[in-house]
């Protein structure tokens, strides 16, 4: 459960988390949808399970972050098994603070040199 303290606090979300969130910020998706969405977004690095997401939004409605919703306009491959999900207030706050927590964590990397501006590497191929 300590993916799911205060966001404000600092506390990491986990890459499930983070990448249903992000997913919802596009709007109401049902869960395959959600699945599809996150492998197709980060290019097959988070590839979840069904067991996995459904795990993920169980607690992510328990906080409050997403909601289940009917769809305004059931799209042309609706299925009435599937449910839909939308992210709240509260949701959108924490993955705010998520993306802020990883936006100064890559400005400390940078700052050391790790990574260089806009995510080149500081030392040129033959520098080192």
């Amino acid at each position: 459960m300590s993916e799911h303290r205060n966001p404000e606090a600092g506390a990491p979300l986990s890459a499930q988390v983070f990448q249903i969130l992000l997913s919802l910020l596009d709007g109401d998706m049902h869960g395959y949808a959600l699945i599809q969405d996150i492998r197709r977004r980060t290019d097959d690095e988070v590839v979840l399970t069904a067991s996995t997401l459904y795990a993920a939004v169980k607690r992510m409605v328990g906080v409050g972050w997403i909601e289940e919703v009917q769809p305004d306009e059931p799209p042309a491959d609706h299925d009435e098994r599937r449910r839909y999900y939308r992210m709240t207030a509260a949701g959108r706050a924490a993955a705010r603070a998520e993306a802020l927590r990883l936006q100064r964590l890559t400005d400390m990397a940078r700052d050391k040199r790790l990574l260089g501006p806009l995510g080149r590497s500081p030392h040129p191929k033959g520098s080192r």
